[in-house]
């Protein structure tokens, strides 16, 4: 998701009433001799555009919709990576104007949406919907968590759709389209226990859950075939500039630190008495910490970073081939996550298994909440 991308297509309907011809993309090469910059659209090949004395350059804030507000710039401020709304003069390759969203403040921008999601929302599967009041539950591996989320007619709500992990593809929805079993997220005014939210925005989707070990990567298509849990058929997961990829800690030695008397570890959070302990650290009992805290703070991993045999788990849409997902979020090393949603909850893995006094989850892959819905 990029909001700041759709911003750019309103942008693009403005200027189309007067302008002939324009275009969506980012900056991917400069061509200083030939005084033309390479324009990759979302979906086209790339576009050279060639820049004239008469080019009209300017830049626009990330969310802002108002044209007037676009301040003049030089040429010589853009940088690759920048979204750009170039447009053309009549019959040629020639730029009359190009509107430069700097990829610097998009990230930045992001940053703090993502932040405020955090800090204002709440996420879970809908497990009751009754008027105007959603009832959220979530399992942490230290047990369920319940949420309520109140909306009204102001409440702005959005759906992805099928087979796509970007936000800017959600369409405008309702609260009418919103069912059990959907994965939602609600941000506005939290409560201090953070279980309640008066929300503002709703963002849902209908999303599944895999597992399995892989047994084939190409890194050429960007697709990693793995043998499905349970089944084992074989899942094509395929990725695209959206999916993100990343590894789970190691569970096993943080339990073993949380056992040796450790507090916390370089991925935890700052304390938050609402959120219970802090990611990354045992609890009192010893079981591990929400799921998602723990990636929140995990780091990137690449598609170069997964090898044959290793045991992933992975968020995707509902797609509409069966066989083929598109990843939302795949998570490598993860062994240990899948032991523990499988296992029955109360039991633990078995002595001398790992894990073993490590109560189990239970309830199967979906009560994982992987994160699903991309916000930036």
């Amino acid at each position: 998701m990029n909001r700041s991308f759709a911003l750019l297509f309103l942008c693009a309907a403005a200027f189309a009433q007067t302008m002939p011809k324009s275009i969506v993309g980012s900056i991917t090469a400069f061509k200083a001799e030939d005084a033309v910059v390479v324009v990759k659209p979302d979906n086209t090949d790339a576009v050279s555009v060639k820049l004239t004395p008469d080019t009209v350059f300017q830049r626009i804030a990330p969310g802002e919709r108002d044209l007037k507000k676009a301040a003049a710039m030089n040429m010589t401020d853009m940088a690759l990576g920048d979204r750009v709304l170039v447009s053309f003069k009549t019959g040629g390759a020639e730029a009359l104007r190009i509107l430069v969203m700097s990829s610097t403040d998009i990230q930045k921008r992001n940053d703090a949406d993502t932040l405020d999601w955090t800090r204002r929302g709440v996420s879970g599967v809908v497990a009751a919907k009754a008027g105007n009041i959603l009832t959220l539950k979530k399992r942490s591996l230290t047990g369920e968590i319940v949420m309520t989320v109140t909306v009204d007619d102001k409440a702005v709500y959005r759906r992805y759709n099928s087979d796509s992990v970007k936000f800017a593809d959600a369409r405008v929805s309702k609260l009418d389209e919103v069912s059990v079993g959907d994965q939602l997220r609600a941000r506005g005014v939290k409560s201090e226990d953070g279980l309640k939210v008066a929300a503002e925005e709703v963002v849902f989707g209908t999303f599944v859950t895999k597992a399995g070990a892989i047994t084939a990567i190409n890194p050429e298509t960007k697709e990693v075939t793995v043998s499905e849990l349970g089944t084992n058929k074989p899942l094509v997961v395929k990725f695209t500039v959206d999916s993100q990829i990343k590894k789970m800690p190691d569970m096993m030695g943080m339990m073993a630190a949380g056992r040796g008397g450790a507090s916390g570890s370089a991925m935890s959070p700052p304390p938050n008495p609402a959120a219970g302990p802090p990611a990354g650290s045992p609890n009192a009992a010893g079981h591990m910490p929400d799921v998602a805290q723990m990636l929140e703070h995990a780091p990137e991993a690449k598609l170069d970073d997964l090898k044959i045999g290793e045991k992933i788990v992975v968020s995707s849409t509902k797609g509409a081939k069966p066989g083929e997902i598109t990843a939302i979020m795949l998570l490598g090393n993860a062994d240990m996550l899948i032991r523990m949603a499988t296992v029955p909850s109360g039991r633990g893995a078995g002595a001398g298994a790992p894990g073993a006094g490590m109560m189990g989850m239970g309830g199967g892959l979906q009560t994982l909440d992987l994160p699903s819905m991309i916000m930036n």
